[in-house]
């Protein structure tokens, strides 16, 4: 009795390193709430965009044209982009693809009416630490990682709606407009 404990702890820890070095390891993960500002990627035509603008809340996620699921939560992450973008929603969708080229004609044919970048070299998905797809992070006006999501999400179901909303509403400094602020009368 006493062996086969052994025998099957020794296989539990066995099977556990060997699923972690399969992982990805990013040797430089963002920090959370790190500035983010100075990250860069190129857009469809090849230019350098920064992907997080200051001062805005953005939805920021990483995807690839050949992940059904990726494919399965643009629909509703366009709605909510088009029903937000005028209250200041930035979606900012970051393909893993090897083929820039390859891109255009998807955005096309999906109406992603969003900004869309290209990490070819899955420098900057490293760099959050992104290895399953699609992995979604909701970053606020500081420029801080408020939520991170894996996997498809139903961008227009109402948890999601009242989050964005709410972040849409706070200030730069996290206060939500419309409170009183301490001090004041």
């Amino acid at each position: 009795m006493k062996y086969r404990w052994l025998l099957v702890l020794a296989i539990v820890t066995g099977m556990g390193t060997i699923v972690w070095l399969a992982l990805p390891q990013a040797t430089e993960t963002v920090e959370r709430n790190r500035d983010l500002a100075a990250l860069q990627l190129p857009d469809l035509q090849g230019h350098m965009q920064g992907i997080i603008p200051q001062g805005e809340v953005v939805l920021l996620n990483f995807w690839a044209t050949w992940c059904p699921p990726c494919r399965k939560e643009i629909p509703s992450m366009t709605e909510l982009y088009k029903r937000y973008a005028a209250s200041g929603l930035k979606v900012v969708a970051v393909s893993v693809d090897q083929r820039r080229e390859d891109l255009a004609s998807f955005v096309s044919e999906y109406n992603m009416p969003f900004q869309v970048l290209h990490d070819g070299t899955t420098y900057v998905s490293q760099q959050f630490g992104v290895f399953r797809f699609p992995e979604t992070f909701l970053i606020d006006r500081d420029g801080k990682i408020r939520y991170h999501l894996v996997g498809a999400v139903d961008w227009m179901s109402q948890p999601v709606l009242d989050t964005v909303e709410q972040m849409l509403n706070e200030s730069a400094s996290g206060v939500v407009s419309g409170e009183k602020q301490p001090g004041n009368s």
